[in-house]
């Protein structure tokens, strides 16, 4: 039996269709013939490269925005924490404030409350891989909603706009660490009112906040309480690199420690950033770290300007360091 030859550029298919171009191909339903005329479904063949478009990863999706680190630590270490949002433009009108929160009742993705203001929720599952854009979806619905109304989650549009099309760059963004969710209440309303979800979600909540602390003399710096140990892990804006060599010098010379009996143990990757973690002992407290951690960002200054090639001590330190790297998101 003859063998069959194999199509060329230009060849006919099964349906005597020309193939296209891959710019050519139009988007269809997943189950539909791939327009490209293969013959196989849509999500069989362009569709594969098409979905993955909509959930290629932004690996710093806070990339431009003020307090980019801060960003990062409310979605991935801390447990509760508001913050004004600003929005370019203003606000609109019937909408008295915009707030981001870690986390809302019930994972709600955002909830515009009955006196129109927004909530944001930032520690919620994502369908792209850009949770800038994410975000921003779920902002500009909650923004359109009707009071009193939570704002689901939903597939975001492949070119929807991103946060920072809808923030003020020049917005101030500092977080309010709370011990715990009141905060899901407003002001003008009592706890005991709350309709029985909600108050079980909050119940819920509490019971499983890790008591935080924003260090105020450097930034992004957050202390936490568990009962085996205390920690301090702080987001740091510098290139991962750079870091890195900076971080091997200092631990080479003996001077990463935050004081007594604490010690840097690693770092973990979260959206483009590198963050450093120490252990402290029980009983050391936010205020007890305060200024030996300003002292090491001095000391971390001075390691990150040198350019000097790593010392034999400082590779090693450098490979412990790159070893003990966890990567989030």
């Amino acid at each position: 039996m003859a063998k069959k030859r194999p199509q060329t550029k230009g060849a006919q298919t099964k349906a005597g269709q020309p193939q296209l171009t891959d710019g050519e191909i139009p988007v269809v339903g997943a189950r539909e013939p791939c327009p490209c005329g293969s013959g196989r479904r849509y999500k069989a063949c362009h569709g594969r490269a098409a979905a993955q478009a909509a959930t290629e990863l932004v690996s710093r999706p806070f990339e431009g925005l003020p307090g980019e680190c801060d960003w990062v630590a409310l979605r991935e270490l801390v447990p509760a924490a508001t913050v004004p949002l600003s929005l370019k433009g203003g606000l609109p009108d019937g909408v008295p404030s915009v707030t981001l929160a870690t986390v809302l009742p019930m994972a709600w993705p955002a909830l515009r409350r009955e006196d129109g203001s927004v909530l944001i929720g930032l520690q919620n599952d994502t369908s792209s891989g850009d949770l800038g854009r994410d975000l921003a979806d779920t902002l500009e619905r909650a923004l359109v909603a009707e009071p009193g109304t939570p704002v689901s989650a939903r597939r975001v549009p492949a070119e929807g706009p991103r946060l920072q099309d809808l923030l003020a760059a020049d917005g101030v963004f500092e977080p309010v660490v709370h011990t715990g969710f009141e905060f899901w209440i407003p002001e003008s309303e009592s706890a005991a009112n709350a309709s029985p979800e909600i108050a079980a979600s909050l119940e819920r909540a509490n019971a499983a906040a890790i008591p935080t602390v924003k260090l105020t003399g450097v930034d992004a710096a957050y202390w936490c309480e568990t009962p085996e140990k205390n920690h301090l892990r702080w987001v740091m804006p510098h290139a991962e690199e750079k870091l890195l060599d900076a971080l091997a010098r200092l631990h080479a010379a003996g001077e990463t420690s935050l004081g007594e009996g604490t010690r840097l143990v690693g770092s973990f990757r979260a959206h483009g950033l590198m963050v450093p973690v120490w252990d402290l002992p029980t009983g050391t407290t936010a205020e007890h770290v305060e200024k030996p951690a300003a002292q090491f960002a001095e000391r971390l200054a001075k390691a990150l300007a040198t350019d000097a090639p790593l010392t034999a001590e400082e590779r090693r330190a450098r490979g412990g360091l790159t070893n003990r790297q966890v990567t989030l998101s």
